[in-house]
């Protein structure tokens, strides 16, 4: 009930709790030796088991109302839209605009984003911020030391920062993905460093309206040999997320 109580709601009296089984977490600790080698190795966290706990749906309390989420970007792109697809193209990237690829809002094959049509101007400003970092980092030698997860994370982020600065209200569309980060503070400043650098680059075409290819943005540690960027990226819809959960 902790958690309902700092909503300034309280539970009502004589409803009973909702048995669940709740994962035990546990940190999973390495050897030095053996974390030096592999940051992402340091202290991740772990399953350990399941328990019995007991949780109280919204109905079952009373008090004050709950804060309303949204997940809608909302905000005026203005003139920043066109210079960004001006950028996107600049880096060598094709741009497609496919209805074929729903539910997902874009999708990246290497040089070439596919972005789904319909989407409002904020939505698909943020969309294809995501997707052209996407292309940045797939040209980074670092990405295939990092997972999925990370670099899904990392693009959501450089489009969070780069909307929230053009005066975009991200509201909760970011919060999903950024979410989903594990608890590692070596890798999480590593990715920080990419986030800054990368947006740093959008945001400073975007209001220059430069138009010319970059370099790579990533840390200077932790560059293997390259990989073949042959695998795709694409993110969907908050709503869809919760719908296949």
């Amino acid at each position: 009930m902790y958690a309902w109580d700092q909503l300034g709601r309280r539970l009502i009296k004589g409803e009973k709790g909702i048995r669940i089984l709740a994962p035990v977490i546990g940190i999973s600790r390495k050897k030095d030796e053996e974390a030096n080698k592999d940051i992402r190795l340091q202290n991740q966290a772990v399953l350990v088991g399941f328990r019995s706990a007991y949780v109280f749906d919204v109905s079952q309390t009373d008090g004050k109302g709950l804060p309303e989420l949204s997940e809608r970007l909302t905000g005026n792109v203005g003139e920043y839209r066109e210079r960004l697809v001006d950028f996107v193209i600049a880096q060598g990237i094709t741009l497609e605009f496919k209805e074929s690829i729903a539910p997902a809002l874009e999708m990246c094959y290497g040089d070439r984003i596919v972005v789904l049509p319909g989407q409002s101007p904020a939505e698909e400003f943020s969309t294809l911020v995501h997707e052209l970092a996407h292309a940045f980092l797939h040209r980074a030698e670092r990405r295939i030391t990092t997972t999925k997860t990370v670099r899904e994370t990392e693009a959501e982020a450089i489009a969070f920062v780069v909307g929230t600065t053009i005066g975009l209200h991200n509201g909760r569309a970011s919060a999903d993905y950024i979410g989903l980060y594990f608890r590692n503070a070596a890798l999480l400043a590593e990715s920080l460093e990419v986030i800054q650098k990368t947006s740093a680059v959008i945001l400073s075409a975007l209001e220059t309206h430069a138009a010319e290819p970059v370099a790579e943005t990533e840390p200077e540690a932790h560059k293997p040999p390259t990989a073949k960027r042959d695998d795709t990226a694409e993110r969907v819809s908050p709503a869809v997320l919760k719908k296949t959960a």
